[in-house]
């Protein structure tokens, strides 16, 4: 599962592929976790019913600040939230609704879009560690599903943080190359840029419905060697 992902890189880019307002900057271009990123929610906008009938609110979207890396409303320190938030960068979809980490953020609807233009897997295949970028074969930006979370500390201040869910890519024909030695291979939940609205608003019950591969004709892969691609040495 991904530790890195590249997010977009202009701050016009999440107004022209996910119809939000640009940010005032964009996220930092390489992302890690426990760093500060960009994910987009739901928000209803109440609208005023001129016409006996009319729909009461419409679903929009609202770009988030938050950190990448889930922290548990109930999570009892910052120190230990930040030390969780390194394993809660990834969501397991099969366990999302019943790990405690995640189900409550699955069970209430805290459902989320990361936007990014690759994700960075390692290829392990011919005995060494190769990063591998991983992207839309038309160069457009993806949306991730993921769940966020709010934590309150003691003192009153907030932190919002996300998590990617990934399903099980060993049948993927493109994935399942980036398996780790005697582990399953996994990947993001790209979503289909006309399911974004229908994945934030669904019921819960509905949820799961999203989670599955994006094809693997739509994906490339290629291999890099930037230092940005390799593993820091502390998080």
């Amino acid at each position: 599962m991904s530790t890195h992902y590249e997010s977009l890189p202009l701050a016009q880019d999440y107004h022209d592929a996910f119809a939000v307002p640009a940010p005032d900057a964009p996220a930092p271009r390489d992302m890690w976790p426990r760093k500060q990123g960009l994910c987009i929610r739901s928000a209803s906008t109440t609208v005023a019913a001129a016409v006996a009938g009319e729909p009461a609110a419409a679903p929009t979207r609202t770009l988030v600040a938050a950190q990448w890396g889930l922290v548990p409303h109930w999570v009892k320190s910052a120190s230990d939230g930040q030390l969780r938030a390194t394993k809660l960068v990834n969501a397991r979809s099969e366990l999302a609704s019943t790990a405690r980490a995640f189900r409550d953020a699955w069970l209430q609807g805290q459902r989320c879009i990361v936007p990014m233009t690759a994700f960075f897997e390692d290829d392990l295949r011919n005995g060494k560690t190769v990063p591998t970028r991983i992207s839309r074969v038309d160069g457009q930006p993806m949306g991730v599903a993921g769940l966020w979370a709010l934590w309150t500390g003691p003192d009153g201040n907030t932190l919002t943080s996300y998590t990617l869910l990934t399903v099980n890519a060993d049948s993927h024909a493109l994935l399942r190359r980036y398996k780790p030695h005697g582990s399953e291979a996994r990947m993001p939940v790209i979503l289909n840029e006309g399911a974004y609205d229908a994945w934030l608003n669904a019921r819960v019950e509905k949820a799961h419905e999203f989670m599955r591969h994006y094809p693997s004709s739509g994906l490339t892969a290629n291999p890099v060697e930037r230092k940005a691609d390799k593993v820091p040495k502390r998080l």
